[in-house]
């Protein structure tokens, strides 16, 4: 029970301060647990608000609670475990094969009734059914049969320009016309690349990788050069450079917003030299920019085509990760390679979704999506720092846990005994998913890690989960 002892000498707002470390011991509070409000803790323990504000200054000067504006005071994990290693040094141009453990591992992810820590679907956290079916049903009933209809390969004129719209927010002007939309992200990928590369050509990219993009290099008969990522920064700038005087790189194709599966976020200063840097060779950047909307710790970076001023930035984004995974609804904006990417659109798939990309329209049009947005990531925040804490308690004390600034995923560096691809198996037969860490590399350098998603409601089972895992680690390091 909270309570303060006025006839003590201490100072009210240390009491305060001692209440919640209390709590904090006994688990009542964890870490990403919001605390009261100002008025309410001075409710509660019948002292003043000034008091508590006091108490919560202090807490927020030892990093123990983050003010969130309009938000409230949350509990900061309290880190002991170290910071995953830097990415893989740069390597050589690698053939990728890769698929058919990426075909096991989507097997057992998608099992009914697995509890789905590797999946990274960060929407569903804080899910947007309702105003999307209240969007899709005022949609249907205005537009009637043209909703059931194609839509045009290039994609629905409105919500082209709702997109263009939103971009005027990020610090750029975008013409609607030259936005492509697709079946999700993954679509806009592949044509990006196939309008840029060839078979046999070297395509860079960062280290650890999203599997998508790795994927279809393989698929495509390509090559992958990855390059030293730092688990804070991003993609090394400078590793980058000296690839591109070693070998001949044909394109990057970089998640330099928020990397999956670090969770680290480029500078704007960065990724303008990033830009600078390929376009002095006449090199494209593929840029996979879904997580963009997903930033939680600093400010959205601007999209790599913002820097651009050759058009050699193709710019890959998606409402799958914000909005609705489902709807399979992306878009790309492709630069100079407009005429080569809305061929490979027409030849891949005709059109995308006519009636997801009106619902999305509305969604965007009445403000909902924002709306929706402004709830989700905090709710992403909270969850990194609840499954952080998870792991630290769980896991070996050794373990290397990343530190994401957006997203829903955390990467983690397992002891060196620990079998990434046979802690999934294991962990599969106790009804849990993850993703081991050789799917995120061309050449096998990740063995030892393993990618967790905290992107769904947090609850007891996860939590549950995360001390299974912890368990099976513990005996594939013993």
């Amino acid at each position: 029970m909270l309570a303060i002892d006025r006839s003590e000498s201490t100072f009210l707002y240390s009491q305060v301060i001692d209440l919640i470390d209390e709590q904090l011991r006994a688990g009542t509070l964890r870490a990403g647990d919001r605390l009261p409000s100002l008025r309410r803790m001075s409710d509660k323990l019948e002292i003043s608000i000034p008091t508590v504000r006091q108490a919560y200054l202090e807490l927020e000067r030892r990093g123990r609670i983050e003010a969130r504006p309009k938000s409230g005071y949350f509990i900061q994990p309290k880190r002991q475990n170290r910071l995953v290693k830097v990415g893989c040094k740069t390597c050589q141009p690698t053939e990728v094969s890769c698929r058919n453990l990426i075909d096991r591992v989507y097997a057992g992810i998608h099992k009914p009734g697995v509890l789905p820590l590797g999946i990274a679907n960060p929407c569903m956290a804080s899910p947007a059914t309702k105003t999307l079916h209240r969007a899709m049903k005022r949609v249907m009933s205005r537009a009637e049969d043209r909703s059931l209809n194609y839509a045009p390969t290039e994609g629905e004129p409105g919500l082209k320009r709702q997109i263009a719209y939103r971009y005027l927010n990020h610090g750029g002007a975008v013409d609607p016309a030259e936005i492509i939309i697709t079946n999700g992200g993954q679509e806009a990928l592949a044509i990006a690349l196939q309008a840029v590369a060839r078979r046999d050509d070297v395509i860079a990219l960062e280290s650890p990788a999203y599997p998508g993009m790795l994927e279809l290099i393989e698929s495509l008969g390509m090559l992958a050069l990855e390059i030293e990522t730092c688990p804070v920064d991003g993609v090394s700038i400078d590793a980058l450079s000296e690839a591109l005087e070693t070998h001949d790189v044909r394109a990057c194709m970089l998640s330099s917003s928020v990397n999956n599966p670090l969770g680290s976020v480029s500078s704007d200063a960065s990724r303008e030299r990033l830009v600078q840097l390929l376009e002095s060779r006449d090199i494209p950047l593929i840029e996979d920019d879904v997580y963009g909307e997903l930033v939680y710790d600093g400010p959205r970076p601007k999209p790599a085509q913002f820097f651009s001023r050759k058009g050699l930035v193709l710019t890959c984004a998606s409402f799958s990760k914000t909005a609705a995974p489902g709807y399979r609804v992306g878009w790309l904006l492709p630069g100079r390679y407009f005429e080569a990417s809305s061929k490979l659109k027409r030849a891949l798939s005709c059109s995308s979704g006519l009636l997801t990309q009106m619902t999305l329209t509305e969604y965007l049009a009445s403000g909902d999506y924002d709306r929706h947005l402004k709830r989700l990531v905090p709710v992403l925040k909270q969850n990194a720092a609840r499954m952080t804490a998870a792991v630290e308690q769980y896991f070996p004390a050794n373990t290397g846990i990343s530190a994401p600034k957006g997203g829903s995923v955390l990467w983690l560096e397992l002891p060196r005994k620990v079998n990434s691809e046979k802690l999934f198996d294991a962990a599969i037969e106790h009804g849990i998913s993850i993703m081991p860490g050789d799917v995120f590399t061309a050449g096998r350098r990740y063995r030892n890690f393993i990618r967790l998603s905290y992107g769904h409601p947090w609850s007891e089972a996860i939590e549950q989960g995360i001390e299974v895992l912890g368990g099976l680690v513990r005996e594939m390091a013993d």
